[in-house]
């Protein structure tokens, strides 16, 4: 099966600060599935590092107030795109991102803080009926 990865999962340096979320368990499921990686953050044109974003009132926004919304819109439909065009059957996405986290995000308050949602591809696959895992949840796959 061919499934779309958050980048930062697989070790690239993609996360916000410029490091990565590299996870040894998503590392091995490329000895038995095709693993396509994303960052929708990059796609939608934000440069690595960047400042950190929460999800408030149904808006991303940056630490220092910025309204990033069409930026994490933008990279939430090219990584669909991707998707589609590389015949992934699901996703592997890295918790609690705005745009991956799947069932909880934090809170908009930039305190770690936690509340129920999803992040912008997240929410996007899940509407299009595409099973999103996060690293947490391997065992399901």
């Amino acid at each position: 099966m061919r499934i779309l990865v958050s980048a930062c999962l697989l070790g690239l340096n993609t996360r916000y600060d410029g490091g990565d979320s590299r996870d040894p368990a998503v590392l091995a499921l490329a000895a038995r599935h095709s693993l396509v990686p994303v960052c929708p953050e990059q796609l939608g044109g934000l440069p690595t590092p960047r400042p950190p974003c929460e999800i408030r009132s149904g808006r991303v926004v940056s630490c220092q107030g910025q309204d990033l919304t069409d930026a994490f819109e933008q990279g939430a439909r090219l990584a669909m795109e991707t998707l589609k065009l590389c015949g992934c059957e699901a996703a592997v996405l890295k918790a609690r991102s705005p745009s991956c986290g799947k069932g909880l995000v934090y809170d908009g308050s930039f305190t770690g803080r936690l509340t129920a949602g999803n992040g912008v591809l997240a929410g996007a696959l899940l509407r299009q009926g595409i099973p999103v895992y996060t690293e947490a949840e391997l065992d399901s796959l």
